[in-house]
């Protein structure tokens, strides 16, 4: 039998990540992640402090997935880059968002992860404060579709679904006409697909930014 692979702070947080994936944030315990080693939970404690300091591992572990602008990627590339990959990464762990959302302890990823979409801006032109509050409004659009995409009452990926809830709310919209048509438009004759709308809303938010560049 081959000796098993000692335990470290990065092997317990990606064994975190897997019982979050399975059962959620509530999931996330020592035991449960001691369990998911095959260990128990008290030899934890030699790596990570606690559940808090677990947390605060997991969701520096979220910014670390997240594929950040690279050095010759104009402000725009790396811009795209970068909320591209935290959509897929957050999609992909629904319980990620809460959790980076709630911890006040930022790790080593977080800085580093916040360190290049700055340092990725102001090489482009943007003056610090100006790039602060770019990347302040793209966490915030993809930070909102990721939640909305999770919180839809169809599955956001199949044209059909949509269709069908746009034909179970028709009644309840008879009253709203300025609704009805919206939801007519973007049902009727066409594959409406909720996820083709993200890289709409990013360019319109690349658009301003780069009026705004301009004009600085």
């Amino acid at each position: 039998m081959g000796a098993r692979e000692p335990l470290s702070p990065e092997r317990i947080i990606s064994a975190a990540a897997g019982v979050a994936d399975r059962g959620g944030l509530t999931a996330v315990s020592m035991r449960n992640v001691g369990r998911e080693l095959s260990v128990e939970a008290m030899s934890l404690y030699h790596h990570v402090a606690g559940k808090e300091a677990l947390l605060d591992g997991l969701a520096d572990w979220v910014f670390a997935q997240i594929r950040l602008p690279r050095a010759a990627d104009s402000w725009r590339e790396g811009m795209l880059r970068r909320a591209r990959s935290a959509r897929e990464v957050l999609a992909a762990h629904p319980w990620a968002l809460g959790l980076i959302e709630s911890r006040s302890a930022p790790g080593p990823a977080l800085l580093k992860h916040h360190d290049a979409v700055i340092g990725c801006l102001h090489r482009g032109g943007f003056p610090l404060l100006l790039a602060s509050q770019a990347f302040s409004v793209i966490d915030a659009y993809v930070y909102g579709f990721v939640l909305t995409e999770q919180t839809l009452p169809f599955d956001p990926a199949v044209a059909e679904n949509a269709g069908d809830f746009a034909r179970q709310v028709a009644p309840a919209l008879a009253e709203y006409p300025h609704l009805a048509a919206l939801v007519g438009e973007l049902t009727t004759d066409r594959d409406y697909v909720f996820a083709d709308e993200f890289e709409v809303g990013l360019g319109m938010i690349l658009d301003q930014l780069e009026h705004r560049l301009a004009s600085v």
